[in-house]
């Protein structure tokens, strides 16, 4: 399942491109300018933007050419959704840093088609193995190592550190980190994560004080 942003003015567009994806079995935050996505960017990222060329505030293309000179965001997968059929605009999505582009209309299994196919294409080899300097989180053999050495952590603490170096250098938000981790925006799990980021921390030696509390907010690894 991935999490697919989708950033369109059109009410009744959105309203149908969030509900295929969702049926397709996706997460999808919806956005009606460049203005709340950019926002939204800063706590999460996104597997993957679904993005309309015109909005009220500024263009698709400049928000491509945005997402793409930022070294966090620079290789977040982007399906530009356009009316305009010349050559010349697609060409141009594309060289801003579009990696697709799909022509309104379209039918909700071509949506479906693309985005799935986009995010087939872009899943990193190196995504299987997150790195902060010398601390590695291996995800297909499920195991955490510091300078080589192996680190045993519980499931929820794998959990919460890999949800962390995925996000690493953007300050998550306690609810995020809940809704994420633990399924759950029960405040009384807030008690349980500050545990779990305690003993993260012990474990984890010298990068355990990489994972920094922001007050009031949540914490970011970086």
């Amino acid at each position: 399942m991935a999490l697919v942003y989708l950033v369109e003015d059109d009410e009744n567009i959105r309203e149908i491109e969030e509900f295929a994806l969702k049926n397709a079995g996706h997460k999808v935050l919806g956005f009606a300018d460049a203005g709340s996505f950019f926002s939204q960017i800063k706590q999460r990222l996104p597997d993957l933007v679904l993005l309309d060329l015109m909005l009220p505030d500024t263009s698709g293309n400049e928000i491509v050419k945005k997402l793409r000179g930022n070294g966090k965001t620079r290789k977040l997968p982007v399906i530009m959704v356009t009316a305009k059929t010349a050559d010349l605009d697609l060409v141009k999505g594309l060289e801003d840093g579009a990696d697709d582009y799909i022509k309104k209309p379209f039918s909700v299994m071509e949506l479906i088609s693309r985005v799935k196919a986009l995010l087939r294409r872009t899943e990193p080899e190196a995504a299987k193995v997150i790195r902060l300097d010398d601390l590695a989180l291996n995800r297909e053999k499920h195991e955490v190592t510091v300078d080589g050495a192996a680190v045993d952590l519980t499931f929820k603490e794998y959990e919460l550190l890999a949800y962390l170096l995925l996000n690493q250098g953007i300050v998550l938000e306690r609810s995020s980190i809940m809704e994420n981790v633990w399924g759950s925006l029960y405040e009384g799990e807030s008690r349980t994560l500050d545990m779990h980021i305690r003993t993260l921390r012990q474990k984890l030696g010298t990068y355990g004080g990489r994972i920094r509390t922001v007050r009031n907010v949540g914490y970011v690894i970086e």
